[in-house]
């Protein structure tokens, strides 16, 4: 897994990456016509397109460099927002992201679920915890999706979320970090991020670049969802 994280997030090689997991679907990997989907970008490396600063209050400064978008520290929240067509349901939404300075979430990623949006944190409450918020009204340091792990400053993290009806999965670096199911269960985001809403990226006292910003819709819901899933990216 290692080895295909590196494919993607240093090479960009996503369609050498499906072809990889398609030879292997037999050995219980994902099915070739799931990674092989097309990922369609949300972010063109050049300029920052429909992304906008969120407008939290006391945040830095948003620019593009070296192909990447860096979010400058703020006094406390940073970060952009997508104002495009964005996807509902049935999607996968993936990008790279690094701390650059600072010690709290140099990802702070808020999508949406159905009609609600929930936030991926990445790197919080003092720089290694990850989890959700909010579930059931308890944010990523307080739920069933708790956890840490180490990350280190100048590195680059491939981040990768899945919406299906059923449930929120979510990977760093091909790691399983999340698996939150839906049913019974109340999704929110922290009323501090709601300027992220329906698609942001937000940052805590800490600078941050992310890039390679892509989405793409899972197979099994392109039909259904076609409606709400067919705009965003294009």
């Amino acid at each position: 897994t290692g080895i295909l994280a590196a494919l993607r997030t240093v090479y960009g090689a996503d369609r050498l990456v499906a072809e990889l997991l398609g030879g292997a679907a037999e050995a219980g990997r994902p099915a070739a016509a799931e990674e092989a989907a097309a990922w369609r970008p949300l972010f063109d490396g050049k300029t920052l397109g429909k992304w906008r600063p969120s407008g939290f209050g006391g945040e830095g400064e948003v620019a593009v460099e070296e192909a990447a978008i860096r979010i400058g520290m703020g006094a406390d929240l940073s970060g952009i927002t997508w104002s495009g067509d964005v996807p509902r349901q049935g999607y996968e939404l993936a990008l790279d992201a690094q701390r650059e300075e600072g010690n709290d979430f140099f990802c702070g990623l808020t999508f949406p679920v159905g009609a609600d949006p929930c936030t991926l944190i990445v790197g919080g409450w003092g720089g290694g915890l990850v989890g959700l918020s909010s579930i059931d009204g308890e944010d990523a340091a307080h739920n069933a999706t708790t956890s840490y792990k180490e990350f280190k400053t100048g590195r680059w993290y491939a981040v990768r979320v899945r919406v299906t009806p059923e449930r929120i999965t979510c990977f760093i670096d091909e790691e399983q970090v999340v698996d939150q199911p839906l049913a019974g269960h109340r999704i929110s985001v922290r009323d501090e991020v709601v300027p992220s809403q329906p698609l942001g990226i937000a940052t805590y006292a800490t600078t941050a670049l992310v890039r390679n910003i892509r989405w793409r819709p899972l197979p099994a819901a392109s039909t259904a969802n076609g409606a709400q899933d067919g705009g965003a990216g294009r």
